[in-house]
């Protein structure tokens, strides 16, 4: 004790080290608290510190008072475990992470020979980045990064040397840690994130896909998306492909808004209407089509996850119902939340009562619901501060905790009683609106959140929709994944995803306006076909981007292509795979092209069917006993004396939505020669099959 007061005396003329704000950035900078060393869910080697120093507190504890006290030698500070093991002067299972006598390692050993205190906590208030934005003009040139850092007490630090920077794609971007700068490998836009203390800050480096400028002033536009695509074009001198052909814009718009392929009539028609908004005409009738509603209520129903709970089929269906009801009435999607947040009752009878029944738990459905809403991985957050964004465990928790009264059972009510555990805490979790305030464990929470969720100002609730809509148009979110909306998960194009939430809320929340939005765009109405310069650009939009048919669609299509119908389970024959109320209606091959469940998450799961699908599309009954049934239309025309050319020409209408090109036509006519009525038949059906395996097919483009 005499040698530890006599240390604090030698000590004292030097500002002292406080532990939070400059002792915990040494050891997130060394990686000692990363996820793969002991800020692992369970430690290493029997030491365990918070992910990032997300709750210095505990780390303090961790360090100065575990096992003994060992950690920190107050006698002889520069033998502190703390110092001796990083510095791999003791075996160290994490090899070398601090070196002696570097920077952090003289903090670390100052603030031991200060005595290891934890006094009154300073905060860190805010954190500057620079810059937040770089545009480049040639690869493998060095961007320099600065971090600048505002404390509670007033102070202003260079905290460049304890901010970790991390390229979300090292093979893109190089990080020299020691320097602080960063150099671009490849072309396009990149992110950087910037990590000090609890703070995260994504940088966005930008390098042109081109060489030169590119000339859009002549580039269509039709509304503000337009403005804001072309302008990142611009910035990264990338010409966009030219517009769609009308075949190939009716067929895109068709798949995307009613889930159908367009009929051969329709496309006749279409193709020689020659009125100059014919294409805004199109995309009114199938918004306001009854097929528009069936698909989108197949949409929303997969996005709601609904499926029978605990094998309650009436309770599926009547949700069902009720969603239905809501798209063809285009429901205001606020209204929408808030009326399944809030519901209660029989849930055979009143359909969003079942919201409640999706999850099988408070925690599920706190998650369910954070996902499905916010466009937020909240589940992050359980087991600790979410490493990538500003939940915390308070807010997991907390949320969970406005769910944990809720009778799940056919009648959904609200019980006098029910908790959750916080595991940092052991005690019951206090009700909380995450990121916001907490509230009152008495009072049921779900108005609350309600409220909260679709305020105007609430900056996620919008964003999240309008995100999956453009994604579901486009082929691509703004953000990817949709539902991982973060800082430090930057949109493509911030500036358009802002627009189109602040429009869809001054537009009543309306799903249709901002799908017609989209679809009246010249960015959706962009031709499929690359260019020589754009063929690598898979985000920002230069060309339409092929999506997969999902599996209820594709098995629709197969359908409307070969006339024969299909069953499922013990619905009736003819049953479309969309208007499916259950999504594990018994099918063999829904289940092998891909179909989810909606027991958990369907997002990001269009090519679930991956290997199986192919091969069940080439080799199995699905399309070999389709094209072979007598009464489907091929077979129908062959019998009826329709030539080659004809069969090519109406087969092409119905499976690609166009007509043949000459080149094809004379493929064709050369391929289908016969000697006889039987061989006619086979090579018809040959061709048949290619038209439904082959990639135009199978992908809405």
């Amino acid at each position: 004790m005499i040698y530890v007061a006599f240390s604090i005396i030698l000590a004292a003329g030097a500002p002292a080290v406080d532990f939070d704000t400059e002792v915990m950035p040494v050891l997130t900078k060394a990686g000692c608290n990363a996820a793969a060393c002991h800020g692992a869910a369970s430690g290493r080697g029997g030491f365990r510190l918070s992910l990032y120093g997300g709750d210095p507190a505990a780390d303090y504890a961790a360090i100065v008072h575990q096992l003994e006290g060992r950690r920190v030698n107050l006698a002889r500070p520069s033998a502190s475990l703390l110092l001796a093991k990083p510095a791999e002067r003791l075996e160290h299972g994490g090899g070398r992470r601090l070196e002696d006598h570097s920077d952090g390692a003289r903090i670390i050993q100052r603030w031991i020979e200060q005595g290891a205190q934890r006094n009154k906590p300073r905060r860190l208030v805010r954190l500057e980045i620079s810059p937040l934005q770089a545009l480049l003009d040639r690869t493998a040139s060095d961007v320099q990064l600065t971090s600048k850092a505002f404390f509670s007490d007033g102070a202003e630090t260079d905290v460049t040397a304890w901010t970790v920077f991390t390229a979300e794609d090292p093979a893109a971007v190089k990080i020299d840690e020691a320097a602080a700068t960063a150099k671009v490998l490849r072309r396009g836009q990149h992110t950087i994130i910037a990590r000090f203390l609890d703070r995260v800050v994504p940088i966005r480096l930008l390098l042109p896909l081109g060489d030169v400028p590119v000339d859009l002033s002549s580039a269509a536009r039709r509304n503000f998306i337009d403005d804001e695509i072309l302008k990142m074009l611009d910035t990264l001198r990338l010409a966009p492909s030219a517009q769609a052909e009308d075949a190939e814009f009716l067929r895109r718009a068709s798949l995307d808004l009613t889930g159908r392929l367009p009929t051969p009539e329709t496309v006749r028609a279409f193709l020689s209407d020659s009125t100059s908004d014919k294409r805004e005409k199109l995309v009114d009738r199938l918004l306001g089509s009854e097929e528009f509603t069936q698909y989108w209520t197949y949409k929303f129903a997969k996005l709601l996850r609904i499926h029978a709970p605990g094998n309650d089929r009436r309770a599926a269906e009547t949700y069902h119902a009720w969603l239905r009801q809501q798209i063809a009435a285009d429901a205001a999607y606020d209204e929408l939340a808030r009326t399944l947040l809030t519901a209660a009752g029989d849930s055979h009878i009143l359909g969003p009562a079942n919201f409640h029944r999706t999850a099988p738990g408070p925690r599920e459905q706190a998650e369910f619901v954070s996902e499905l809403f916010l466009g937020a991985r909240l589940r992050c957050a359980n087991c600790h501060n979410h490493p990538l964004d500003r939940w915390t465990q308070d807010d997991y928790h907390g949320l969970a905790a406005i769910f944990a009264r809720i009778d799940r059972g056919q009648h959904v009510r609200t019980l006098p009683r029910g908790e959750v555990s916080h595991p940092a805490t052991g005690e019951a979790a206090v009700p909380r609106l995450p990121g916001a305030r907490f509230l009152t464990r008495q009072a049921d929470g779900r108005a609350a959140l309600a409220e909260w969720l679709t305020a105007r100002e609430n900056p996620y609730f919008a964003r999240a929709i309008v995100n999956r809509l453009w994604q579901s148009l486009m082929g691509g979110g703004l953000v990817e994944p949709a539902d991982d909306l973060r800082e430090t998960n930057p949109a493509t194009h911030p500036e358009l995803l802002d627009r189109l939430a602040a429009d869809f809320a001054a537009n009543e929340y309306r799903i249709r306006h901002t799908l017609r939005l989209i679809a009246t765009s010249a960015a959706y109405a962009r031709s499929s076909k690359a260019t020589r310069s754009n063929a690598a650009d898979d985000r920002f939009y230069s060309r339409a981007l092929p999506k997969p048919l999902e599996a209820e669609v594709l098995a629709d299509a197969l359908v409307d292509v070969t006339g024969v119908p299909a069953r499922y389970g013990d619905e009736p024959l003819g049953t479309r795979a969309i208007a499916l109320v259950h999504g594990d209606s018994k099918s063999e091959s829904l289940d092998v092209l891909g179909r989810c469940s909606r027991r958990e998450s369907c997002e990001g799961k269009a090519l679930a069917g991956g290997l199986p699908r192919k091969l069940h599309l080439l080799n199995g009954p699905l399309i070999n006993s389709k094209l072979q049934a007598a009464d489907g239309p091929l077979h129908k025309m062959i019998d009826a004396g329709k030539s080659d050319d004809q069969i090519v020409e109406d087969l092409y209408l119905r499976a690609l939505s166009r007509e043949p090109r000459e080149e094809e036509r004379k493929h064709w006519r050369s391929a289908l020669k016969a000697a006889d009525a039987a061989e006619r038949r086979r090579k018809l059906e040959d061709f048949a099959w290619s038209l439904l395996n082959c990639r135009e097919f199978v992908t809405n483009h």
